[in-house]
């Protein structure tokens, strides 16, 4: 596979990696170039950003959810059709699961796809550090290739021409830097950046920051790329004939949901049909399952307690559900905001309440159960982001590999739970998540 790629990353979080993404995506498309946007590690938010810009689905790329094969078999069939590839890291170069960055860190996906790295650096208050702090991570793993920087946060042409010549004795070049300008900022709040749908870099501040990026030595970079040698095919191939239709919740209050798993889940021989638990009055006719994944249920908890229609149908389904995190606070009996307690569906016993701490971080996981999911001692990887707590209540969903710590729900039919599943890592989940929507359709 001969493709050129780049992967966009930087010494931390904040740093502006998103941003340049995005203006470099939106640069290349302006250009008649076709780039499929990745993003690496568990993120719902920022690939809506790339996706805008792009024109095309992001995918996700998480060296501790996938093997090396799996992971480039999500590269290649993200890659179907485009020119090239933009790989967006996550947090910092080096860091990941472990305190070495060895797992799903941005630099280990660096190395699994041979890519050329771009450090985005926020330079605002640096000069001449900037060579240092390029040194350092330049030399940390000879394995990777830090071929150039991007300054982010710069305040004036004089300011950049300072950066370059403080690299010129790194022999790392700068290619191009974005000024410090209030468009270019992209909000934030609890879960992280807000959503492309809600607010984004506009067309016309894409266009004007690209003219301080040298776009097309940044395509050449990506040109150096090597061809890739692919292994034989890790996931499942082909289409499965029809034999389900699953209802799955996109609206504002969630929408968080991976690409490749949606295809999964499609190519096992399931309809995915989207409904709005904040404006449908019931469920997709013939739907037999349900999904609720992950969203912002806490800022749209009014106006999902008074739609009544869909909490009642959700009460009366027969069939199969799944939720995960923003799902799992829907189903409770209550969620609790700083605004007041709000009436949900009530499949799950106890309340969700918001809190100001995060829970969050990479989750392996075992069945303590049977459900639509999984069989008891299964395992899967996922990962946690929230901002609610509520009881663990009994028959709980999952145990931690390797501790005591449970969470979640299941009663045979209702599986609902803060992990957010990764199903590509554990195609048996999706496999038996299909099997059970067929059998109560009755195929």
């Amino acid at each position: 596979m001969k493709l050129p790629r780049l992967i966009v990353a930087a010494p931390s979080s904040g740093s502006g990696k998103t941003t340049v993404a995005a203006v470099l995506l939106a640069a290349w498309r302006a250009r008649g170039r076709v780039v499929q946007p990745f993003k690496v590690g568990p993120d719902y938010i920022d690939p809506t950003h790339l996706g805008r810009a792009a024109g095309r689905t992001p995918r996700n790329l998480d060296g501790w959810f996938l093997d090396r094969p799996e992971l480039l078999e999500v590269f290649r069939r993200g890659a179907l059709g485009a020119a090239g590839a933009l790989v967006e890291g996550v947090m910092g170069l080096f860091d990941g699961r472990d305190a070495l960055g060895h797992e799903g860190s941005t630099a280990q996906v660096a190395r699994w796809l041979d890519a050329p790295v771009v450090l985005v650096v926020d330079a605002r208050a640096m000069a001449g550090s900037i060579a240092a702090l390029v040194r350092g991570f330049r030399d940390h793993d000879p394995r990777l290739r830090l071929a150039g920087v991007v300054a982010n946060r710069v305040g004036s042409a004089r300011h950049a021409e300072i950066l370059a010549e403080a690299l010129e004795p790194v022999g790392v070049p700068l290619l191009g830097y974005l000024p410090r300008l209030p468009e270019l900022e992209l909000p934030e709040r609890h879960l992280g950046l807000v959503l492309a749908g809600e607010r984004s870099l506009e067309p016309e501040a894409w266009a004007r920051a690209a003219g301080t990026l040298d776009v097309e030595a940044l395509w050449r970079l990506a040109q150096v790329a090597p061809a890739l040698e692919l292994p034989p095919h890790a996931l499942p191939e082909g289409r499965q004939p029809l034999r389900a239709r699953i209802a799955v919740a996109r609206d504002a209050a969630f929408s968080f949901y991976y690409p490749e798993a949606l295809e999964l889940l499609e190519q096992l021989g399931a309809e995915l049909v989207p409904f709005s638990p904040l404006a449908d009055e019931g469920l997709p006719e013939d739907a037999s399952a349900v999904w609720i994944g992950g969203g912002y249920p806490e800022l749209y908890a009014r106006e999902l307690a008074a739609n009544r229609g869909a909490l009642e149908a959700l009460r009366r389904f027969p069939g199969p559900v799944y939720a995960e995190c923003g799902g799992l606070m829907y189903l409770s009996e209550a969620l609790e905001t700083p605004d007041g307690r709000y009436t949900m569906v009530g499949l799950v016993p106890g309340a969700a309440r918001m809190q100001n701490r995060p829970t969050l971080g990479y989750r392996h996981v075992e069945a303590l159960g049977d459900g639509p999911l999984a069989r008891r001692g299964w395992r899967a990887k996922g990962h946690a982001f929230h901002y609610s707590t509520r009881p663990v209540v009994e028959p709980a969903a999952w145990r931690q590999v390797g501790g005591a710590e449970r969470e979640g729900y299941l009663d045979g039919r209702v599986h609902a739970s803060y992990t957010h599943l990764y199903f590509p890592a554990a195609p048996e989940l999706a496999r038996r998540f299909v099997a059970a929507a067929a059998a109560h359709a009755g195929v």
